[in-house]
Order: C-alpha cells, then sequence, then structure tokens
C-alpha cells in the first residue's frame, strides 16, 4: 500500500514541478554546504587565533620563569661562594689557633 501512495503521489505532480523541487532542493544544499563551508573557515581562523595568543602568553611566562631562574642561580652562586669564604675562614681560625692541652 505504501508503495501505492508513493507512485501514485509521484504520478500526480508534472515533471517540471518535479524538476523545479530537485531544483530548490540542490539550491538549498548548495547553500548549506556554503554555510558550512563558511562556519569552517571561520573556526579555522578563531582556532589560529587561539594558538597564537596561547603561545604568546606561553612565552611571556616562560620568559618570567626564566628570569626568576636566573635569579635563583645568581644568588645561589653568591650564597656557594660567602659559605666557601667563611669555611676557609674559619679553618684558618681553626688552624692558627694553639691546640689547648
Amino acid at each position: 500500500m505504501a508503495d501505492q501512495t508513493i507512485a501514485s503521489r509521484i504520478m500526480s505532480k508534472p515533471l517540471p514541478q518535479i524538476l523545479d523541487e530537485i531544483d530548490d532542493s540542490i539550491r538549498l544544499a548548495d547553500a548549506a554546504a556554503k554555510t558550512a563551508r563558511d562556519a569552517a573557515a571561520a573556526a579555522q581562523l578563531a582556532g589560529e587565533k587561539a594558538a597564537g595568543e596561547a603561545a604568546r602568553v606561553a612565552a611571556e611566562h616562560i620568559a618570567k620563569v626564566q628570569a626568576i631562574a636566573d635569579e635563583a642561580l645568581a644568588l645561589a652562586k653568591q650564597i656557594r661562594a660567602a659559605l666557601q669564604e667563611s669555611s676557609s675562614s674559619l679553618q684558618d681560625k681553626l688552624a692558627s689557633t694553639p691546640a689547648k692541652k
């Protein structure tokens, strides 16, 4: 019965009307595809912009961390030098002090 309904509906429309409907469907599908392509291009552009911004922010933070690390290394070197100097001074004082009996 369903086959008869489809067949009778197709047979009830004139061919030019069917072709117009097909043409309209093709135009709508083409417009939808263009919209999808435009949306994809916009999404790609937004993604590239976001990636660039993320890279810029990451580079800024890396530079800040590098500066802090350089300062910490300089301080560690100063502490090491001070400890070596004080250790050497202490050893000299201990060596020059006569041993008590």
